[in-house]
């Protein structure tokens, strides 16, 4: 399931859903890359 985080103020990352951190913060994958973040709302 694809998923878009926000990684710092403006920057967005859309990528293949991981896993769910205990903070709210979810886990992506781009290619090789994991990028932590705070999840877009719909």
């Amino acid at each position: 399931m694809l998923r878009t985080i926000t990684v710092g103020t403006c920057v967005s990352v859309q990528g293949t859903f991981e896993a769910q951190l205990d903070n709210g913060r979810i886990i992506v994958r781009v290619d090789d890359r994991l990028y932590v973040g705070r999840p877009v709302s719909k």
